[in-house]
């Protein structure tokens, strides 16, 4: 079984070369691998499938074609966690929930976004918890699509603006946080995005790797099938 993994693409529908070397993986790399985990954000926003799915045209023909040879697993990210039913059924990929337990024949990984562990910027969480609350989604998904669009940007504009007073280390993962889940999963290795910062991270009782984001000439994967190994996308 050979698995490929991917975090943080960020994808926008004005963003051309980006979207390009995701499909060239798609076409190239992926179609290769049994199965391809996204732990979240794919996309940079997402606002309903009812909006969103038309501006990603050649991104859901390429997951829909990988799908017909290789197993698409995708889960949303802080960026992307709209997406729904829709675009599951248009790309015949997988959804699915943090935390998950990816089983191999020589070790598991426990797979989740990441934001979950960033517990010291207690501003971002308390916003997370209302955003992704499902009465607020509900909400959203019925509101007029200049509203949605508005509101969105603002967001986005707010979340750019606090980030710039907020150090280094509160916008990191926390350590005791990431403890007590892993306790959770003895013996198993933990695999994550979100904070853009590639690297591996050895423990006493298990190994943290780290995916990094995605660019215009340049993105990463993780790749387990004897070992686990990154790998650089071009």
């Amino acid at each position: 079984m050979r698995t490929l993994l991917i975090a943080d693409l960020h994808l926008t529908s004005g963003e051309a070369d980006k979207t390009n070397l995701f499909i060239k993986f798609c076409h190239k790399k992926a179609i290769e691998a049994d199965q391809i985990f996204i732990l979240g954000d794919l996309f940079d926003t997402w606002l309903g499938d009812d909006l969103s799915l038309d501006a990603y045209p050649s991104v859901i023909s390429a997951l829909k074609k990988l799908s017909k040879t290789t197993q698409v697993f995708i889960m949303g990210g802080n960026r992307d966690f709209l997406l729904g039913d829709e675009f599951a059924k248009q790309t015949n990929c997988v959804l699915f929930n943090t935390p998950y337990l990816l089983k191999t024949h020589s070790k598991n990984y426990v797979l989740i976004h990441g934001d979950e562990l960033c517990t010291d910027d207690k501003q971002y969480q308390r916003l997370k918890s209302f955003l992704q609350h499902p009465v607020t989604q509900f909400i959203f998904l019925h509101l007029p699509t200049k509203t949605r669009l508005k509101l969105s940007g603002q967001l986005r504009k707010k979340s750019v603006a606090a980030q710039q007073y907020k150090s280094r280390e509160i916008m990191d993962i926390n350590q005791n946080t990431t403890d007590k889940l892993m306790q959770k999963y003895a013996g198993s290795d933990l695999i994550h995005g979100h904070t853009h910062r590639q690297n591996i991270h050895k423990n006493a009782q298990y190994t943290r790797y780290v995916l990094g984001d995605w660019h215009a000439n340049k993105g990463n994967a993780i790749e387990i099938s004897e070992q686990l190994n990154y790998l650089e996308i071009h």
